[in-house]
């Protein structure tokens, strides 16, 4: 389902845990790190679209989750025509995607990456808030940014955020974006989850 423009709509789901870190999932056989996301179908809204890519691609139900904001307008991001199906081209442009930012209410083994026969993460990993962008296929990356920037206003107060500075890590200024980023040695993961120490930007085999 496509818009007059070529876009098709899509949402995007930034799930927090208790710490404001973020669920961050691996594309299944690639080395590519992203957000959960995935289109609208005919007749759905956003909100009935961002459940049901909840369950499909990280297992949680609606009771699992409390919904914080969500983007204002569509934010869109075009794909080059190198990555889109040779019989779309011409047609289709990219996404224009709707975000949710959402809390975490049940635990950490209420995610399941096997919940469909489709699985679209292979492992995934708890992150701060401010993803490394670098490991995001490149034409995401101003999408990512702007959603996260949009949500940011929207987090939880978090006091225990400082307790990173106690772990030998820090944070550094990102000269592009100018946003402080948390340095990637002091990375925390629950137990369970898996992790990937050099994540790259190898794309996945296609971008819903």
């Amino acid at each position: 389902m496509l818009d007059r423009d070529g876009f098709r709509p899509n949402v995007g789901i930034v799930l927090l845990n208790q710490k404001n870190q973020v669920f961050w999932g691996k594309r299944i056989r690639t080395h590519s790190w992203q957000f959960p996301q995935g289109g609208i179908d005919r007749g759905e809204t956003p909100e009935q679209a961002m459940f049901r890519e909840l369950h499909e691609e990280v297992g949680l139900h609606p009771e699992h989750v409390s919904i914080v904001a969500r983007t204002r307008d569509w934010l869109r991001y075009e794909v080059p025509d190198r990555y889109v199906r040779r019989d779309a081209r011409g047609h289709y442009k990219g996404q224009k995607q709707i975000w949710f930012l959402l809390q975490l209410v049940g635990h950490d083994w209420d995610l399941n990456l096997r919940a469909t026969d489709h699985p679209e993460f292979d492992a995934w990993r708890w992150n701060d808030y401010w993803v490394p962008l670098d490991a995001v296929v490149e034409f995401k990356r101003g999408v990512y940014e702007m959603a996260l920037t949009e949500l940011a206003r929207y987090l939880p107060r978090n006091e225990s955020r400082n307790r990173f500075l106690r772990h030998g890590g820090g944070r550094h200024r990102d000269p592009d974006s100018g946003f402080d980023r948390l340095q990637p040695n002091i990375m925390e993961l629950p137990p369970g989850a898996s992790f990937e120490p050099d994540p790259g930007t190898n794309l996945p085999p296609h971008h819903e």
